[in-house]
């Protein structure tokens, strides 16, 4: 089948890559004529795990191409995905700039039947402005279909290879049957495509994620109440989690959820509930316990140093909002480093993937790391922001004699507190006594 994809960041570029490779003709267009260029050479603009590998196979069996002409590439295609930026809006909000753009400047490329997609996360009822505008520019027949996206930044390829559902949003049986034709390769283990109108594929992501940004705010409280009342948040979540009904996933206590989807889309999902009057007190909880919990470190940090921080040396290990990407997006790393240097301290990160981005953030505001022991000379405390592998068993006993200080936040919870302690290190988890 000949798609065209609109948008070349993670949803669009992982989309785009994985139609490819199964034998379908994609064009992924950007406005971003850099980003064009390096992707024509194999190379991807952000850190995925398996990603490039794919973009690289596929571009070079000319499956995948990359250009700036909208028009052009949905001349070629049959099945239009739009997979461009809703970044939140002033008021919560989803910005549809973007998207209604894009929309705009496809609809001069209809030359026959086509399939449009929304694949970008957006509200209740745009799939209605899509057609509506659309039809206003052309008189080829369309359908628009809403299809989000369920990929987790870090797995995204594996999470579009072998998805634990398709939601297709759709009120037209011929498109109904093009989206299932393109969808069956991934399938072929079981039939996991669930179609439905499309207001209820539209709420659907919004509604996924509301839960699961709860369930985060839900144990990352639970966490806060262990360490006053001597639990442990992993035995807690240990217990809970053998139950059936429960489950142990995103249940991991830390330093609050962040990253493109969750924070932008729950406060979106509430400014339509409050459009409608409805005042939806759970999802707007779990956003306050959220913010509540990014100063969980900073009140530790705070609480051990006496409120005295300036002139000392904090090591950062991890910027990333999560581990397998270099998104620093409303990452819990920010409002740590910003709360180190608004009381005078230095700062000094690393992170496996991440430093581009933070340049970007911090600027020379803060001094970076090749390595992540290099952070660690004369420090007089380590951060633990980001969960990856190579931070899980580093040596304990090299890490002593590199700092000056000894005392480790573990946002994470990686290390075990007794071996901490055991090594001669102050350890301040997330939710352990």
């Amino acid at each position: 089948m000949k798609v065209a994809v609109i948008g070349t960041g993670y949803v669009g570029l992982v989309a785009g890559a994985c139609l490819a490779d199964t034998g379908n003709d994609v064009i992924c267009v950007d406005i971003d004529v850099e980003r064009v260029d390096m992707l024509r050479n194999g190379k991807t603009p952000i850190f995925e795990p398996g990603l490039e590998t794919l973009v690289k196979r596929n571009t070079d069996r000319n499956r995948l191409t990359f250009t700036t002409d909208t028009i052009e590439a949905v001349k070629k295609s049959k099945v239009i995905f739009m997979a461009v930026p809703t970044p939140m809006d002033e008021d919560g909000s989803a910005d549809l700039q973007h998207l209604l753009n894009a929309a705009e400047t496809v609809a001069k490329g209809i030359n026959e039947y086509k399939v449009i997609v929304d694949k970008s996360t957006v509200p209740v009822g745009t799939a209605t402005k899509v057609k509506e505008l659309i039809s206003s520019l052309t008189e080829y027949p369309f359908d628009v279909v809403s299809n989000p996206e369920f990929l987790k930044e870090g797995a995204a390829v594996e999470d579009f290879l072998k998805p634990d559902r398709v939601i297709i949003g759709c009120n037209s049986p011929e498109a109904e049957e093009i989206m299932t034709e393109l969808y069956a390769p991934f399938m072929r283990t079981g039939k996991r495509i669930i179609t439905m109108r499309v207001e209820s594929a539209e709420l659907t992501k919004y509604t996924a994620n509301a839960i699961l940004a709860t369930r985060i705010s839900f144990i990352n409280e639970i966490a806060r109440l262990c360490e006053l009342v001597g639990a442990d948040i992993g035995e807690v979540r240990r217990g809970i989690g053998s139950d059936s009904r429960i489950g142990t996933a995103f249940l991991h206590a830390g330093m609050g959820f962040g990253g493109s989807c969750f924070p932008k889309d729950l406060n979106a999902i509430v400014h339509l509930a409050d459009q409608k009057g409805l005042n939806l007190e759970v999802i707007k909880a779990a956003i306050k316990a959220n913010e509540i919990q990014k100063q969980f470190i900073p009140a530790k940090i705070r609480k051990h140093f006496k409120g005295n921080i300036k002139g000392l040396h904090f090591a950062v290990w991890g910027l990333a909002f999560k581990a397998n990407t270099d998104d620093m997006r409303e990452s819990p790393a920010i409002p740590v480093i910003a709360y180190l240097l608004e009381n005078g301290a230095k700062v000094k990160a690393y992170d496996p993937q991440a430093l581009r981005t933070a340049r970007q953030i911090f600027n020379n505001q803060i001094e970076y790391s090749s390595e992540s022991y290099i952070t660690l000379k004369d420090a007089d405390a380590l951060v633990v922001a980001t969960e990856w592998n190579e931070f899980r068993t580093p040596d304990f006993d090299l890490m002593y004699s590199l700092m000056k200080q000894h005392v480790v936040f573990d946002g994470r919870n990686l290390f075990h507190p007794e071996k901490l302690r055991e090594a001669g290190f102050m350890y301040y988890g997330v939710g352990q006594v």
